[in-house]
């Protein structure tokens, strides 16, 4: 089986095509070459040796070895050099590179190939001594922590100290013996913590750095990494051995990251950064403090301008935006890296619209382009526009690289392990550091900002800052962070950890205390890509709301009617007139508490006119669009109080003992709550239950009608399991409605139905859609009653269903995304069965699964007629639900060849 892919001298044995064997980093510099690049010359180590890495107790396949050994005559022939020759030495970067974009998350080992007689061969040959054991430290520094896994923070700390001893800032300050001594003190470093002297045979240290890349694939920040970007299904990382180009040769060489547009913004802007006499990392790690590309033009006229039709060229040929790594050695430009570039969620919908009006990708390619995140994140916090200017001057500490957009206030916190342990607590953090690496990637995930002393808008924080919309300032040079005491200082400002910041990532300033902050207005290429969306769909988008606000902010983000109202969340606030909010809650804890039907009554008639209200303030911002509204679903446990304290009090204002109260509640008491007396049970022993709230719906239905307002009120029963059941409901249901509408005399068109949330439910769906006029489906319950999983107490086990490193049992949490293989049976079967009683069902979601990605395709697979989803997850579902329709094209498409 082949394993290892050739690229160099022009020709290449891969392409752009072949990611998900090559990764991404060796596709692109495949392609690169195959087109016509400045490439170095190197081979690429397929993901198919990775997957057989971890498959077989770690070990290698058995052609691999002599696989790599011909590609690495190969490449000496190319580059007319050798492998840890004394004279004119060979040396390669050892990188990873999978088929999903994981910035950092991963190894990479620079100047591989150098020892104590190779290094000497490389100082002869530049005429740089500097320059050669500069290389050299940063091998054995990168070997040492990477393949042998000594600490990165001790070998940083003897490269500060001998900074401070020649008292210089920079690296590049550092002259040639100095370098030397550092040398010298890693390598001893390395033999005390390993008893073994640091390796100079190249072909072991070539092999040592396969198996790191490797090993990387499963390390704790690529596996964090890809659980929070829902990464699965790929074999593993390819490894890149690639000829090294330098950038750290003098003035006239420097290394750069740039994008073909500006990520954080999406205009059409060279962007980037560039740093003289410097290798890669240290622009990715932020360890210095890069110059922007306009810069580089002044600096290297020529060699900008050949940059400039490279970033042309590829994205034209890629036809999206790109993230490019090149090094300029002595002159010369080597493009090391093409990938497609991240950005930040305004940035996505920016390119992707101008993209299509210039002609690159077509408007169907646009919509497709766009992430559910890339949606959610748009909206992410800016700082409130009613903020004063004179309190944010004087609120003001510190400027950096406004390197993300958007705003985040929270407590410094400056480890990434607490971080996650602060944020695991409910709190929120800014994530403080001098640079992040990708160890912190947990920490940054959690936090609401992240801060750091260097680094650029292509450093690392910054990337996978992009990469999550989270608001992100870099190069904030003024911080002197000080970790042991957990303590930065700033403008003569002692910011302590639990401090409150609040950062503006769109101007890169860094302030005191807590700001209120508010949710951005989209900006314009937003509205336009979601109306490409909206004309291609076609499933319906709904959304869960209890409350008029929440309607009307629902209406604005597209939502086309209401497909879960929960009646019980207007029993405990008033969200219009908060101060009668406590009548509501005794009224119903009245009623609950009551004896007879009689009292009952008597408290659910104190009920109603805040139930109409409700329900009036609802159509009002419904105007014209269907209205779903549950019946009560919660059991009645959940209204009253069971501190004895509170039920003394309650005793007290419904004037009855307090014993009473006592025993009522302990009569409510139940094993196991959520299968037990609720939903459409509560109906069937208290009826007076659903003839109030039927009232109300009703009524407030006939008071809209007579103000204008079109209604069309749907009337749901939850958690039916029976089409006799829900007969006795519906006619129930409707002898309260059509009584009302006949006392009124007007006409109104409402529908009776119900929803799926049990299995038994689904499996008898053409039996109760004798007596339905729509189902929705409850995943929330019917993912519990079917798979058996409590929502609220397997987070104590889920993890180790879909961590991969573990048991990987799920691909994800079911109750995130639908579990399409058992619960999505359940309701395909349940929408054939029913439409073949009733041709007509009119079928929904109304879960917390309507307002995902996935899920809303399959629902338009399944053959729903619409999804419901909260109000901010509503364009989530209408991209999803007009991305279905493309991909059921292209899979019609493809089936047709």
């Amino acid at each position: 089986m082949k394993y290892v892919y050739f690229f160099g001298a022009g020709k290449a044995e891969g392409n752009g095509q072949m990611k998900e064997v090559l990764g991404g980093k060796g596709a692109g510099l495949a392609e690169m070459t195959r087109i016509g690049l400045p490439v170095p010359a190197g081979f690429t180590i397929s993901t198919e040796a990775c997957d057989f890495y971890f498959k077989h107790e770690r070990k290698f396949p058995k052609e691999l070895a002599a696989q790599v050994k011909a590609n690495l005559a190969h490449l000496e022939k190319v580059t007319k050099k050798k492998l840890g020759d004394a004279k004119d030495p060979l040396l390669v970067s050892v990188r990873s590179g999978s088929a999903r974009s994981m910035p950092g998350m991963m190894e990479t080992i620079l100047n591989l190939g150098l020892n104590s007689r190779s290094v000497e061969g490389l100082a002869q040959r530049t005429g740089n001594q500097r320059f050669a054991y500069d290389a050299y430290r940063r091998f054995v520094q990168m070997y040492s922590s990477v393949v042998i896994g000594l600490p990165k923070d001790e070998l940083e700390e003897k490269l500060r100290t001998l900074k401070n001893r020649l008292k210089v800032k920079d690296d590049t300050q550092i002259p040639a013996d100095g370098l030397m001594q550092l040398v010298a003190d890693y390598r001893e470093y390395f033999k005390q913590k390993t008893g073994k002297a640091f390796p100079e045979d190249p072909h072991e240290q070539l092999w040592g750095a396969i198996g790191a890349v490797f090993e990387s694939w499963m390390g704790e920040k690529a596996v964090t990494y890809r659980r929070v970007e829902k990464i699965t299904g790929l074999l593993g990382t390819a490894v890149n051995v690639v000829q090294m180009v330098f950038g750290n040769t003098g003035d006239n060489s420097g290394t750069g990251v740039c994008f073909t547009r500006d990520p954080s913004t999406g205009e059409k802007d060279f962007f980037g950064d560039f740093l003289i006499n410097a290798q890669g990392e240290d622009v990715v790690a932020g360890i210095r403090t890069p110059m922007q590309l306009s810069e580089m033009a002044k600096r290297m006229p020529k060699v900008y301008k050949q940059l400039e039709g490279v970033r042309q060229k590829l994205e034209r040929h890629y036809r999206d935006m790109q993230d490019l790594e090149f090094t300029v050695e002595d002159g010369k430009l080597y493009m090391l890296q093409t990938r497609t570039g991240k950005r930040s969620p305004a940035a996505t919908f920016r390119i992707a619209m101008d993209m299509a009006n210039e002609g690159l990708i077509t408007r169907e390619e646009a919509i497709q382009r766009i992430q559910a995140d890339d949606v959610e994140r748009l909206f992410y916090p800016v700082i409130a526009p009613s903020t004063k200017r004179d309190d944010l001057a004087k609120r003001k500490i510190a400027t950096g690289v406004n390197a993300v957009p958007g705003a985040a206030s929270g407590k410094a916190i400056f480890t990434a392990h607490e971080a996650e342990e602060w944020a695991s607590r409910g709190e929120k953090v800014i994530l403080v550091r001098r640079e992040t690496s990708p160890e912190d990637v947990g920490g940054m995930h959690v936090a609401q900002g992240i801060l750091t002393a260097t680094g650029g808008k292509t450093s690392h924080a910054a990337v996978v800052a992009r990469g999550w919309g989270k608001c992100c300032i870099v190069g904030c040079e003024a911080l002197d962070i000080d970790y042991p005491k957990k303590q930065m200082h700033v403008g003569g400002r002692a910011i302590s950890q639990g401090d409150w910041l609040t950062l503006d990532g769109s101007e890169g300033i860094v302030y005191a205390g807590q700001i209120e902050l508010a949710r951005p207005e989209p900006p314009k290429a937003y509205s336009i890509v979601m109306g490409w969306a909206d004309k291609i769909r076609r499933l319906r988008v709904r959304t869960n709301a209890d409350t008029p606000f929440d309607s009307r902010k629902a209406r604005e983000m597209g939502a086309e009617g209401i497909g879960l109202c929960r009646t019980e969340h207007m029993f405990f606030k008033d969200f219009e007139q908060p101060e009668k909010s406590i009548e509501r809650q005794l009224a119903i804890q009245e009623m609950i508490i009551a004896d007879t039907r009689e009292a009952r009554q008597r408290a659910l008639d104190k009920l109603l006119p805040f139930q109409r209200s409700d329900f009036i303030g609802i159509f009002e911002a419904m105007d014209g669009l269907p209205v779903t509204i549950r019946l009560i679903d919660p059991p009645l446990h959940e209204f009253v109080p069971h501190e004895k304290a509170q039920q003394e009090e309650l005793a007290k204002k419904i004037g009855v003992p307090v014993e009473t109260v006592i025993r009522r509640v302990e009569q409510l008491h139940e094993a196991n709550p959520m299968l037990g007396h609720r939903g459409c049970r509560l109906a069937i022993t208290y009826p007076e239950i659903l003839e109030m709230q039927v009232r109300a719906i009703i009524e407030a239905a006939i008071e809209c009608q007579k103000r204008g307002v079109k209604v069309f009120p749907e009337i749901m029963h939850p958690l039916t399991m029976a089409k006799k059941e829900l007969k006795i409901l519906g006619e129930a249901t409707r002898r309260v409605a059509d009584s009302i509408i006949a006392q009124h005399k007007v006409k109104l068109h409402y529908l009776v139905g119900t929803m799926i949330e049990l299995p038994r439910a689904a499996l008898l769906a053409d039996q109760i859609a004798e007596v339905a006029e729509f189902f929705s489906f409850g995943t929330n319950d019917l993912t519990q009653t079917t798979m058996g999983l409590s929502r609220d107490d397997a987070g104590r086990f889920l993890p180790e269903y879909v961590d991969e490193k573990k048991a990987g049992i799920f691909a994800g949490d079911p109750f995130q995304t639908l579990d399409q293989d058992g619960v999505g049976m359940l309701i395909e079967w349940a929408i054939q069965r029913g439409r073949k009683t009733r041709p007509n069902l009119k079928v929904g979601i109304c879960g917390e699964h309507g307002g995902d990605a996935p899920s809303v395709k399959f629902c338009h697979r399944a053959g729903m007629d619409y999804v419901s989803a909260s109000p901010f997850r509503v364009p989530i579902s209408r991209l999803a639900a007009a991305q279905a329709v493309l991909e059921e094209k292209a899979a019609g498409k493809k089936a047709r060849r």
